[in-house]
């Protein structure tokens, strides 16, 4: 039997997705457009609700700083929408937004969403396009600048088809709320991803004069083999640092060197095993012709990756960060006592030193622990003491802005900088009863650029480590928009 399956793509472009959502139905249905019963709230929040539309759907261009998940809204979404809109404004003398909120933002939209800060990233949005602000302020802006605003001059369907046309082809990031170094991550995802392409199709053979593939391969599993540290010894650790009810850093430890141990076997044997394999001594398998591939193109194999923490490092830049992890603990077990500054990035499971430091302080004040939370303060010193209770820790990386040393708060990026590096922070557990509120923004800690995860059998997200607060002198929606979050290691 033959088929044809068609497709129908949103089209590329803010201005060609309000183009196309004014010359499609419903809009263009005369009897739809000018029913309402309050025509100019009606026009200026019909616009607003397609500018949203084009605005979620452009975003995933950007990729993770978009959306943690890229999600495909379609005009299903915007339909239903639009009839609610019209219904409340027709049944209502005044706008109820707070429910046009909630069935827009946690159920026609939302329903799709399944990440919590792309829920919260989505309502800050829609929060923004529709509020009373939008029908009572004349050409209401959408965004920054005098470009993207709500024509108040507009009466007629074509008046606003006019204006969409007269907007730019190309907007800029902060049209959707990011700053303008989000076109240069784009552009590196885009590049980044045609040369992965382009390396699957390189031949394994050399050219004349140079090593084959085989010796290159060769020489490369070689030398990781010898910068690779010896795997710990469990015994000597488990007796040096015993398992204590006042100090789970050491149960920390030990569960952290049983999972390195893990990881460092696989690669080791993979490794061994290739190198015997190129010289014919053992069998080729399916595996270990992956690991070959992947170290020709310098891409961490798969067989790695499934016993391995999240990692969007090439090979090189891997093999080199986790002999770094491994010489850190390796100070800490020589050294007999935990790290004064502890690397956060280095820990392979970083959600049981959250928990380590947690149990610590409930019982060492012999508080329940399911009553703590964190609280956060990034210091100005690098060299500062140890605090009495908490930990400090080093290693988080911002995308999206930066910390402004000075003023103590988060501020803009600078120019063509993507990524800054944050102080040393302070992680003090208390009791969230005495929680002083302050202006701060809740910044989502992940442990790779690609944000999105799965949950793990522990309940705990493969990559969401926890949300920092940070102070902050504008509103929490506008580094919501930003796209901001915290990493514990970049992708190179």
């Amino acid at each position: 039997q033959n088929g044809i399956k068609m497709t129908n793509e949103p089209p590329k472009g803010l201005r060609a997705n309000l183009l196309r959502s004014y010359l499609n139905d419903p809009i263009t249905n005369v009897e739809f457009y000018t029913g309402c019963s309050k025509p100019s709230p009606w026009q200026k929040l019909l616009f607003s609700l397609c500018f949203f539309h084009a605005n979620v759907q452009e975003r995933r261009k950007f990729g993770p700083l978009g959306w943690n998940i890229p999600y495909e809204f379609n005009d299903s979404d915007l339909h239903i929408s639009m009839q609610q809109l019209r219904m409340f404004l027709d049944d209502y003398d005044e706008m109820p937004f707070d429910a046009l909120q909630y069935l827009i933002g946690e159920c026609n939209y939302g329903g799709r969403v399944t990440d919590d800060h792309d829920r919260r990233l989505l309502n800050a949005i829609l929060l923004n396009y529709l509020n009373g602000n939008t029908i009572a302020q004349e050409n209401y802006p959408l965004a920054p600048g005098s470009e993207y605003f709500v024509p108040a001059e507009a009466q007629q369907l074509d008046d606003y088809i006019g204006y969409i046309r007269s907007l730019p082809m190309i907007p800029k990031p902060a049209v959707f709320g990011l700053h303008e170094n989000a076109d240069i991550t784009k552009d590196q995802q885009e590049t980044l991803n045609l040369f992965s392409n382009i390396l699957l199709t390189l031949p394994k053979q050399s050219a004349a004069g140079g090593m084959s593939a085989e010796d290159t391969v060769n020489d490369l599993a070689g030398r990781i083999l010898g910068g690779m540290p010896p795997q710990f010894d469990l015994a000597a650790v488990y007796e040096a640092f015993p398992i204590k009810y006042e100090d789970s850093m050491n149960t920390c430890l030990r569960q952290e060197c049983i999972r390195y141990n893990r990881l460092t076997a696989v690669i080791k044997a993979s490794l061994a095993n290739l190198m015997k394999a190129v010289k014919g001594l053992v069998v080729m398998n399916g595996e270990l012709e992956e690991v070959f591939s992947c170290m020709l193109i310098g891409k961490v194999p798969n067989s790695w990756l499934s016993q391995s923490y999240p990692s969007l490092k090439p090979l090189g830049s891997y093999t080199a960060d986790l002999v770094e992890r491994l010489d850190g603990f390796y100070e800490w077990i020589n050294s007999g006592k935990a790290p004064e500054v502890f690397w956060i990035s280095g820990f392979y499971f970083t959600q049981s030193f959250l928990t380590a430091t947690s149990q610590n302080f409930a019982r060492r004040w012999k508080i329940p622990i399911d009553l703590l939370g964190f609280q956060f303060e990034v210091m100005a010193d690098e060299n500062c003491p140890v605090p009495e209770d908490g930990v400090l820790v080093r290693g988080l990386f911002l995308e999206g802005c930066r910390w402004c040393s000075i003023e103590h708060r988060l501020t803009e990026s600078h120019s063509k900088v993507l990524y800054s590096k944050l102080p040393v922070l302070w992680l003090k557990p208390e009791e969230r009863s005495k929680f002083v509120e302050a202006k701060t923004y809740t910044c989502p800690v992940y442990k790779t650029s690609a944000r999105r995860g799965t949950l793990s059998t522990t309940g705990h997200s493969t990559n969401y480590v926890l949300s920092v607060e940070l102070p902050t002198h504008e509103p929490q929606e506008h580094w919501i928009n930003r796209g901001v979050a915290l990493l514990c290691q970049l992708d190179d």
